[in-house]
């Protein structure tokens, strides 16, 4: 069974950092290694910036999701926990607080593509870069 929780904060960012990981090595293999441990040594600064739930399977964090002025701009499942209704309750936890929720999603990512298409959202737009200036497009999602 999945529980939902607020963050505990920075205490809790070592390991929501191993979800991340963990997550991203099993589902961009676009990225180099060397794009990975970039993104990684990010990621934690962008934590603060985000309301981060935690999404807990036997008192184990094993995913999470941060959004911002109604914007989703992470959500993440550990590789041991995929497949499970992780990133489900996340994402239904989120649009349950922003109806008209959004998101970007890389496009060379076809799992999370179809993940997010299959719960409803539409691509509204495209970026051909992140937001560093990396040659990795996105998606803008949105609610059908």
């Amino acid at each position: 069974m999945t529980i939902l929780r607020p963050s505990r904060g920075e205490a809790e960012y070592p390991r929501l950092l191993e979800v991340w990981r963990s997550a991203v090595e099993a589902t961009h293999d676009f990225l180099a290694p060397a794009d990975v441990e970039y993104y990684a040594t990010r990621i934690p600064h962008y934590f603060p910036a985000v309301d981060l739930t935690v999404a807990e399977v036997d008192g184990i964090a094993a995913g999470f999701s941060g959004i911002a002025e109604g914007k989703l701009e992470m959500l993440f499942v550990h590789d041991d926990f995929r497949g499970r209704g992780v990133g489900t309750a996340l994402l239904r936890a989120a649009l349950d607080r922003h109806p008209d929720l959004t998101l970007d999603v890389n496009e060379q990512n076809p799992k999370a593509v179809g993940f997010y298409l299959h719960h409803g959202f539409e691509v509204a737009g495209r970026q051909e870069t992140d937001p560093d200036g990396r040659p990795f497009p996105l998606l803008e999602l949105k609610r059908a």
